[in-house]
């Protein structure tokens, strides 16, 4: 009988994400093919702390499964235990963190050290698709359309009532107006995103996100429909079909995604067959331009204006609760929740394999 992979998943961290995390985790760990892996699963606290949570499965098994993680179990440190559970047989790691600390490139470089395969794009990937100021350039420089936007540090805005502040407000709703977005650029979820419509409103959108990132981007208001596809593999991806979200607010923020549930998520829009090939061009362009690996979800803007598919984010470690859309596209290309796993542990093997022979490791 062929021997089980140990499939570690990570869940939980320091982010703002942290609950999230802990959602997709619950998910992933009932899909999982017990059959195929035995599943360590690994809590990471809001403090940092690392632990075996063993506590989760037995809770799961329940029904439930707090949406809170805190230490239960005992403590993991990740460079000596993942080194030997490497020496004693094969293992994968599949990094279910969201945000800071977990989805940029952090955590990939721990584990580019231990020398182990992960699921997901690897370091720089991680890095530069987290930071959407950083994103946004590469994929200008890739030729891929995006909606208006300035990119900006805390530091530019400048002292409270000062004529550089006054001008800075003045000079991005010229350019950008005259309603925009206000992103902390490192950061997902739409935590911290806030819709400004004056100078007023605006000042304070920048002072709330700069209490997230020191980075923060400003981009212009799109009216229309939003987009999103899956994408799966590495250097030949596969891109699903796309998803429509229909926010039920004023945008698709934290609340609508994972507490009202009032979005209405749409698995087969009404799209023009030309227009999901574009899409789905677009898609795999960005996910190869911004080096993404094994899965990512590509999010997009339909404006109203004609200007045709902009890209919006690329989300290297998109979401898997029941709402998430990154599996639920794929559940309607006919790759079951189970199945996806597996494939992406796949690619994590494979990858890993190539890269080794490339380093001589």
């Amino acid at each position: 009988m062929k021997e089980k992979r140990r499939l570690v998943l990570l869940f939980g961290g320091q982010s703002a994400e942290h609950d999230v995390s802990c959602v997709s985790a619950r998910h992933v760990l009932e899909a999982v093919d017990r059959s195929r892996f035995e599943v360590l699963p690994v809590g990471i606290s809001r403090d940092g702390d690392w632990f075996l949570a063993d506590a989760t499965v037995d809770t799961l098994k329940s029904g439930d499964l707090p949406d809170r993680l805190e230490p239960s179990g005992s403590a993991w440190d990740p460079l000596p235990r993942l080194a030997e559970l490497s020496s004693r047989g094969p293992i994968v790691v599949f990094p279910l963190l969201h945000g800071p600390l977990g989805e940029d490139g952090t955590v990939q470089g721990l584990l580019e050290l231990v020398g182990v395969p992960y699921v997901g794009t690897g370091v720089l990937g991680s890095a530069l698709a987290m930071d959407k100021v950083a994103a946004k350039e590469i994929l200008r420089g890739h030729g891929i359309p995006q909606a208006r936007y300035k990119g900006l540090h805390v530091d530019e805005l400048g002292p409270s009532e000062s004529d550089a502040r006054a001008a800075l407000l003045t000079n991005l709703l010229t350019e950008l107006g005259p309603h925009v977005f206000v992103k902390p650029a490192n950061l997902g979820s739409s935590i911290g995103v806030i819709k400004a419509t004056d100078t007023p409103s605006l000042e304070s959108a920048l002072e709330a996100a700069s209490n997230y990132d020191e980075w923060l981007v400003v981009e212009e208001a799109v009216t229309g429909r939003e987009i999103e596809l899956a994408v799966l593999g590495d250097r030949i991806p596969q891109v699903s079909g796309p998803g429509e979200v229909r926010p039920g607010g004023e945008f698709y923020d934290y609340a609508d995604k994972y507490e009202d549930g009032t979005a209405e998520l749409i698995d087969d829009p009404d799209l023009d067959p030309e227009i999901v090939v574009r899409f789905q061009e677009l898609a795999a362009r960005a996910f190869t331009a911004v080096r993404c690996s094994g899965m990512a979800r590509i999010d997009f803007f339909l404006p109203d204006d004609g200007r045709g598919p902009l890209l919006n984010e690329v989300n290297t470690i998109p979401g898997f609760t029941p709402i998430s859309m990154y599996p639920r596209l794929w559940q309607k290309a006919g790759l079951s929740y189970p199945a996806l796993i597996d494939r992406l542990v796949d690619v994590a093997v494979e990858r890993h394999s190539r890269r080794r022979r490339n380093t001589n490791r």
